[in-house]
């Protein structure tokens, strides 16, 4: 069996996810060859499956990715599915899960045209295009920082974008945010972030933004939560999800489900390269 690993140029040696999953695949017969998405002189037909991974870039180039998921789709097998990847990639899906009964952290979505003043009267809050990744353009604020927050919101509705504003919920400070990773529906382990926004922090310009991470062993509660993530999922299980949740005086809340390019943080789950593996070798049948 042969599975393509994708990457992209700009993120070919800042996948640490990548070793451990190769060796892995190894292990297990599968010869894995890590390739660039956005590399030309790649056929994608001759592989049984094509596996994004880092595929960091795409948010500056996000039509040019997703037609590049419709071909690879065409003629192998693409994980996750190009209807996962284009139902994923823009955070307005946040919306259609706490319609459907998730715990999401409330969330207030701009589209170009709207007036940027009317962001919602909040203490402390973030400001963020739904189409990002790795805190890249994400902002914190305070409500004394608003016109601030609005030129920034205006800046991204001016480029196009949809815009997101959500409640920067303190108790991240303390506990950080708690990641959950699933493997073709099965829990394999889970990490803990400490938090990436800082106060006055200006957003990054790098791919992403610097994590420390750490593993952790989430709570029943934060099981419950990503249970009922996936359960109301408006397609089959995909082949890999990240749940992230912070916590929150009601509880833990989604603050992101990543089905698209995630780190899954395999360093940190002893046998986690495996159990990803395994479900790989389960859809290759």
């Amino acid at each position: 069996m042969r599975i393509a690993l994708a990457t992209a140029i700009a993120a070919h040696a800042l996948d640490e996810d990548m070793a451990p999953l190769r060796e892995a695949c190894a292990e297990a017969g599968i010869a894995a060859q890590v390739l660039a998405w956005d590399d030309p002189t790649v056929g994608w037909s001759r592989f049984d499956a094509v596996l994004l991974r880092s595929t960091w870039d795409y948010i500056d180039r996000l039509p040019e990715f997703l037609a590049w998921c419709d071909r690879v789709a065409a003629q192998t097998q693409l994980w996750n599915p190009a209807e996962v990847v284009r139902w994923n990639t823009d955070k307005r899906y946040l919306g259609e899960l706490a319609a459907r009964g998730v715990p999401v952290i409330q969330s207030h979505f701009l589209a170009p045209g709207d007036d940027p003043g009317s962001l919602p009267d909040l203490e402390e809050f973030v400001v963020k295009p739904t189409v990002g990744a790795g805190s890249r353009d994400a902002q914190r604020y305070l409500r004394s920082d608003r016109s601030a927050a609005i030129a920034h919101a205006r800046r991204l509705l001016d480029q196009d974008r949809h815009v997101l504003v959500q409640p920067y919920l303190r108790a991240v400070d303390e506990q950080g945010e708690t990641a959950l990773l699933f493997f073709d529906g099965q829990f394999s382990h889970a990490i803990r972030k400490a938090p990436l926004l800082k106060r006055g922090q200006a957003p990054t310009a790098a791919l992403f933004q610097s994590e420390k991470i750490q593993s952790r062993t989430p709570s029943a509660a934060e099981h419950e939560v990503a249970a009922k993530v996936l359960a109301a999922l408006p397609f089959g299980m995909p082949v890999y999800a990240r749940v992230d949740l912070l916590p929150s005086a009601e509880g833990p809340q989604l603050l992101e489900l990543e089905l698209t390019e995630p780190s899954v943080f395999l360093p940190y789950g002893p046998g986690a390269a495996d159990r990803f593996v395994a479900a790989l070798t389960r859809r290759l049948g």
